[in-house]
């Protein structure tokens, strides 16, 4: 049975930390936004032709929400996790009487929560910039918890993995960040030519842009049912990481 008055209480700590960090956690990330549409949106947009039928500065939009998404949610789920790890206040969590279950729901539900207050937001700047419209908004909100929920778990693996800073920051940064670049966020994958158009499929995160554009205009590069199917997968093989984790104890326990 799940304790939830221990899941309010991990899910309103972690929500009530990234409102500490609101310069970083909400006003930085809108700003790169912001020049991203100056810079694509209005500079180099105006000479692109249509994508799909979608005005490029619109087309983009996907891809930058994703970018903003996957980036800050593993940053902050991995340093949520982290910090007690470090400080050793890890040790008060793992001897209170909070299973798994309440921990995974806690730190998970508020990185959602995170999520959907950055998506709404970049939104907002969005339209500051170009005109657009959400062909399925329900599922475009299922989609980014879905994706946010898969990459906090992420996050939360490799908060606990790290045992520096340095190494805290070395796959967002060397790994995540580049990958969000080639994964269509800028292009479609049909503008690549021979065999760099099938090469740039092995990319993982050319599933996630896609299939959140798909939620946004309807179509995309690659088939929405795969999209979610490997976006599934993602998340419950991090969540069979987390529960070998916390059944072993490995750099949770000295």
């Amino acid at each position: 049975m799940i304790g939830w008055r221990s899941t309010w209480s991990i899910y309103k700590r972690e929500l009530m930390r990234f409102l500490r960090t609101a310069f970083q956690s909400v006003l930085a990330p809108v700003l790169t936004t912001s020049l991203y549409f100056i810079v694509f949106g209005a500079a180099i947009g105006g000479r692109m032709p249509d994508l799909g039928g979608v005005d490029y500065g619109a087309f983009i939009i996907p891809g930058l929400l994703m970018l903003t998404l996957l980036g800050e949610t593993t940053s902050n789920s991995s340093f949520g996790i982290y910090m007690p790890r470090f400080t050793g206040t890890i040790y008060e969590l793992l001897s209170a009487p909070v299973g798994v279950a309440e921990t995974l729901i806690g730190f998970v539900g508020a990185a959602m929560t995170k999520s959907l207050i950055l998506a709404a937001i970049i939104l907002v700047t969005a339209r500051l910039f170009v005109d657009y419209s959400i062909a399925y908004p329900l599922l475009a909100m299922f989609y980014i918890m879905l994706v946010a929920a898969a990459f906090s778990l992420f996050g939360f693996i490799l908060g606990i993995w790290a045992d520096n800073f340095e190494k805290l920051g070395i796959i967002p940064l060397l790994f995540l960040t580049p990958l969000t670049f080639l994964g269509g966020t800028f292009y479609s994958i049909e503008m690549l030519p021979e065999p760099w158009d099938k090469i740039a499929l092995a990319n993982p995160i050319v599933y996630l842009v896609s299939g959140l554009r798909w939620t946004f205009y309807g179509s995309s590069d690659v088939n929405i049912w795969i999209s979610f199917g490997i976006t599934l997968a993602f998340l419950a093989a991090c969540t069979g990481v987390i529960a070998y984790i916390f059944k072993t104890g490995w750099r949770l326990r000295a």
